[in-house]
């Protein structure tokens, strides 16, 4: 019988963990640790839900689950989704190898570039859901789980296809999230006052992890004394601060949000950029809109970046090369020529608009919210960092940390789409003149 070796003794902040034994396909035993917090999910059911803040464990905890699960029934077939997952480096392929490795089963497991093979000729899969169509998605039907993590981008759309597909007899859904809004759709299904029968859902934060690295707590120190006002989202799993008077809300982006791109007129690649790089730089805003051939708008794509010029500039080339964009639209308040000099320098002959801040960001964003109450826009996707910063823009400012530079792309570009409602002027006839005869009787 071999043991792992047990985890360093819990700090006394931390309830006891709990080491339950799971039987390997090699007729060992395995000693692995878990923290009380999650001893719930250790039994089956058809939902299990784990939502809280940063240092829970909870994600570690899912990918061991994955991982034992894998070795207690040979020929599991796990996938593990996200909304949107344009490299394997953001799906959970590392954590769940870090897990194999930690647990010495490396030997049952055929780890491979882009999935894993487990005992009994079984499969891990990576993949995002923005990937997949009502059809293509049938390809999941004969899985056995489906690990959503950071569910709080899932769209309603991601969750309704998914969740009949996953239909297997014994079949369960897994969720992992810190929670962004109680309209998030994984919320609206796992946390609302009727959620599925056959759930467990728990709340895991900080406090419920006996092996919270030092490292990780002195970071949780300096959010509570320095950044109290995210401090319960980023580390107790509360939902996101709302400005006060933002003029943008969740509610409306969830409300109109799309899953696929419509044919479309025209499609802008907006520029906001920074004229410093380093670690302590502002980002470069770079967002795609388009007006689609329904005349609404569409934001397509958030590629903002910290870099140099040279990099943001690549990466504006690059987006508008995928989506065949019509311009570039780049800001030049503080970088002037430079600007328009840096994106020439990579593709000589791509057609550039300038635009020059006269007003303050507020005040430009203001007609392009507008639109977005009106429903006139819509994002093709999730993305969670732009979003983030439209709810913290209000008619007096922005309420974040920082430069909204994601916002500012976005309404140059909305400006140049719906350029007569941005400036503010609205269309009048030309007076008509007329001679006339009066004759009296």
């Amino acid at each position: 019988m071999q043991k792992l070796t047990k985890a360093k003794t819990a700090k006394a902040r931390a309830p006891k963990a709990e080491m339950p034994k799971v039987e390997e396909i090699t007729g060992r035993t395995l000693d692995i640790p878990v923290a009380r917090v999650f001893q719930p999910l250790l039994q089956p059911a058809r939902y299990k839900g784990i939502h809280g803040g940063r240092g829970s464990g909870k994600s570690t905890f899912a990918a061991q689950a994955v991982v034992t699960q894998c070795l207690f029934r040979p020929g599991l077939r796990v996938v593990c989704v996200r909304e949107t997952q344009n490299s394997l480096k953001e799906s959970v392929y590392q954590l769940i190898v870090d897990q194999i490795n930690k647990l010495g089963v490396a030997s049952a497991f055929n780890v491979q570039s882009s999935r894993i093979i487990t005992p009994g000729n079984g499969l891990i899969i990576f993949a995002g859901m923005q990937d997949h169509t009502a059809e293509s998605i049938k390809s999941l039907e004969g899985f056995d789980i489906a690990w959503c993590e950071e569910a709080q981008t899932m769209s309603s759309r991601s969750l309704e296809i998914l969740r009949p597909t996953i239909r297997k007899i014994g079949s369960e859904l897994w969720f992992t999230w810190n929670p962004r809004n109680a309209s998030d759709p994984v919320d609206q299904l796992l946390r609302c006052e009727q959620p599925p029968k056959d759930a467990i859902v728990i709340k895991a934060n900080y406090n419920d992890n006996p092996w919270l690295p030092d490292v990780l707590n002195e970071e949780r120190l300096y959010d509570q004394k320095f950044k109290s006002d995210r401090y319960g989202h980023i580390w107790l799993g509360e939902y996101e601060p709302t400005a006060v008077g933002a003029i943008w809300s969740r509610q409306i982006l969830h409300e109109s949000r799309r899953h696929d791109m419509p044919d479309m007129e025209r499609i802008l690649v907006a520029v906001d950029p920074s004229v410093t790089a380093g670690e302590n730089a502002d980002e470069n805003g770079i967002i795609v809109v388009g007006k689609g051939a329904d005349g609404r708008g569409y934001v397509l794509d958030d590629v903002s970046l910290k870099g140099t010029p040279a990099q943001w500039a690549q990466r504006a080339i690059a987006v508008y090369d995928q989506y065949q964009a019509d311009a570039i639209v780049a800001e030049v308040n503080q970088g002037g020529l430079m600007v328009k000099n840096t994106i020439m320098a990579v593709r000589p002959n791509v057609r550039v608009i300038e635009v020059r801040a006269s007003k303050g960001k507020h005040v430009r964003a203001e007609p392009i919210s507008a639109l977005y109450n009106l429903g006139r826009i819509s994002h093709v996707g999730t993305f969670p960092d732009l979003e983030a910063q439209m709810c913290k823009m209000t008619a007096a400012g922005y309420d974040g940390e920082g430069s909204p530079d994601r916002v500012d792309a976005l309404v140059w570009g909305f400006s140049q789409l719906f350029e007569q409602l941005a400036k503010g002027k609205p269309k009048f006839t030309k007076p008509v003149v007329l001679n006339a005869n009066y004759r009296f009787y």
